[in-house]
């Protein structure tokens, strides 16, 4: 049994009763943040906490949690409920207009923001007005300072929150100079929840990848995908439950995907995807294997307008360069993987034994990645394929993965 890890280190008013929790991932049962990018800790945190685990987490409570700059620009925090979520500004993330453009839309949403470890600098100035909380670290600025700063801001609807308190001098100081939120070691160490973990088959999220690509997405078709898979239905409803806006429970999958709208739900995927990845691969890998898929398919769509063998549903290319990486991507035998899902024999046949238009397709893909051209001009010549065909086909598909890497983050 896989398991999630979270930490959560309550946050206190001024009678030291509790109002929220900041929700800090990570990878096992030390309590320590692990050598990992914070896009994907953010995606794993929100996808195993707020997806599935919500009430568990935070009962009544607001969840705060930090926001990496790529994630608060795509939006990310609107996939779940504002009744319930702080989003955390990272303090490393750049004042820029794009951000602020970002800032004022999540308000406008009804969204709390906070700034995480605030320092005040002139560049932040236009973000005041759009602000619910700043995060004042006691380690880093004194209280004298941040007085400074909470006199002169006083105009606004901002709580200001004493991060790091360690001695009960602190908290009394603190509260003296205008913090109505505390948090920090007097109060509590963070404390480590352990969550069995369900995470989606890869077959699971390969398929959902490819269906959230499409311009007009085909909502009973989701449907079917989403059924079979226990961990994405389930993560699917307590996340569309949750959000404020539901005046009643969704009872079904269809429900919850013509409620999300196309653009939430392919946030959702992309979440939920990235969040499965295995940490010890490099993004590198995934992005070849997208990239990988979609050359195929564009090969086999122009292919077949000149060719008239081609029986495959469509989808059986862009599935075969996908699953030409699975034994690289789960470190086992690829012969091995294949008999264990549930994929045509055609399928099968082009990836072990390279046979078949697909086995063609593939071949073509290989040969073009390692510019064995020789093996390219002869096998575009079986798929009657100019260099044209070939050369556009490559440019979009890298096209088109780096526009889906971008959608995960």
């Amino acid at each position: 049994m896989k398991y999630s890890y979270i930490a959560r280190q309550p946050i206190l008013d001024q009678n030291k009763c509790t109002v929220g929790y900041e929700l800090l991932f990570r990878d096992g049962p030390n309590n320590s943040f692990p050598d990992i990018d914070p896009e994907t800790a953010t995606s794993r945190l929100l996808s195993d906490h707020f997806l599935s685990n919500h009430y568990q987490t935070l009962g009544e409570n607001f969840g705060f949690v930090n926001f990496p700059y790529q994630s608060l620009i795509n939006l990310i925090p609107t996939l779940f409920p504002s009744h319930s979520l702080v989003i955390e500004v990272l303090e490393t993330c750049e004042p820029s207009d794009e951000l602020l453009s970002a800032i004022k839309h999540m308000r406008k949403q009804g969204y709390k923001i906070a700034l995480d470890d605030f320092i005040p600098n002139q560049a932040w100035k236009p973000f005041i007005p759009y602000i619910s909380v700043i995060k004042f670290d006691l380690r880093a600025i004194s209280i004298a300072k941040a007085k400074i700063f909470m006199d002169r801001v006083k105009g606004y609807d901002i709580e200001f929150l004493a991060e790091k308190v360690e001695t009960y001098d602190e908290f009394q100081q603190a509260k003296a100079a205008g913090f109505t939120l505390f948090q920090g070691y007097f109060f509590s160490q963070p404390e480590v929840l352990q969550r069995k973990s369900l995470n989606p088959t890869f077959l699971t999220l390969v398929q959902l990848c490819k269906e959230i690509s499409k311009e007009n997405l085909d909502y009973k078709k989701l449907e079917e995908i989403i059924t079979k898979d226990l961990s994405v239905s389930f993560k699917l409803l307590s996340f569309v439950n949750a959000s404020a806006s539901v005046s009643s429970k969704i009872q079904n999958f269809k429900q919850a995907l013509v409620y999300l709208g196309e653009q939430k739900l392919r946030r959702f995927v992309s979440i939920v995807a990235i969040a499965s990845t295995q940490d010890d691969k490099p993004n590198a890998l995934y992005t070849l294997s997208i990239q990988r898929a979609r050359f195929c398919e564009l090969l086999w769509q122009r292919a077949r307008v000149k060719c008239n063998n081609f029986d495959l549903e469509d989808g059986a290319a862009f599935l075969t360069g996908m699953f030409s990486l699975l034994d690289s991507l789960l470190d086992q035998p690829l012969d091995n993987i294949v008999e264990q899902i549930p994929i045509d024999e055609a399928l099968k046949q082009a990836l072990l034994k390279k046979t078949g238009i697909l086995g063609n397709i593939l071949t073509l893909v290989q040969s073009y990645e390692h510019a064995d051209w020789d093996v390219v001009a002869r096998q575009s010549k079986v798929l009657q394929l100019s260099e044209k065909d070939v050369i556009k086909s490559y440019d979009d598909a890298i096209e088109w993965a780096d526009v889906m890497m971008d959608m995960q983050l």
